[in-house]
């Protein structure tokens, strides 16, 4: 599953037509931390091709607050670069620390034909409505997927309860589409029922009891 770690998103997702003219988008990236004083930007990766996403010229879409100076502007890759393990970019017209800066936080979104497939990424509509199997036993189906910085998650409907559950290898191993399925290897007690405090006698009535007898 390349190299899909707790940290990078797997779907697809697909931004709203009104933001993008219509268009698909990918969330391909999140710039985390300024790196130096000549602008570079360390980024959190959410694709498994970052060589052929951060190409130079390279145009994105940027997800920031409203209140940002960055607001509906779009940046472009100068250049793109592995320092001490970690990924880092230079955009054009941010030349300095106090620009980089600027940007932190900022989610990068990038256009991409609809059939246009991403090794181990799906969109939402994909995984929605599929069984989540555990140990071979259907335990639920993805009701929704929630978009996070870290992660995304699952959110699981099993009976009456939704689980939310961090859609990463390490849990969610196998994605089936064709099947209809996902395949889960959950942390112990993420979908283990509680006890019902209907079933657990109430204490005073025990007391009750015993008297009586």
């Amino acid at each position: 599953m390349g190299d899909a770690s707790a940290s990078m998103s797997r779907t697809t997702d697909v931004v709203s037509k009104e933001r993008n003219q219509g268009k698909n988008q990918l969330r391909v990236g999140r710039l985390v931390k300024a790196h130096g004083l000549k602008g570079a930007l360390k980024l959190e990766l959410y694709t498994d091709n970052p060589e052929g996403r951060f190409t130079p010229g390279a145009e994105f879409t940027l997800q920031v607050p409203e209140a940002s100076p960055w607001h509906g502007k779009t940046v472009v890759v100068r250049e793109y670069r592995v320092m001490n393990g970690n990924p880092v970019v230079f955009l054009n017209d941010v030349d300095d620390r106090e620009g980089a800066e600027s940007l932190v936080r900022a989610i990068l979104w990038i256009d991409q034909d609809a059939d246009e497939a991403e090794e181990n990424a799906w969109f939402d509509h994909q995984l929605v409505g599929l069984d989540v199997v555990r140990d071979d036993v259907v335990v639920g189906k993805v009701a929704r997927v929630e978009h996070f910085p870290a992660q995304d998650l699952l959110i699981v409907k099993s009976g009456d309860q939704e689980i939310m559950v961090p859609f990463v290898q390490a849990i969610v191993p196998t994605v089936d589409v064709t099947a209809g399925r996902v395949v889960v290897t959950p942390p112990a007690g993420l979908f283990e029922e509680l006890p019902d405090a209907s079933e657990t006698p109430d204490a005073g009535e025990s007391s009750d009891s015993d008297a009586s007898e």
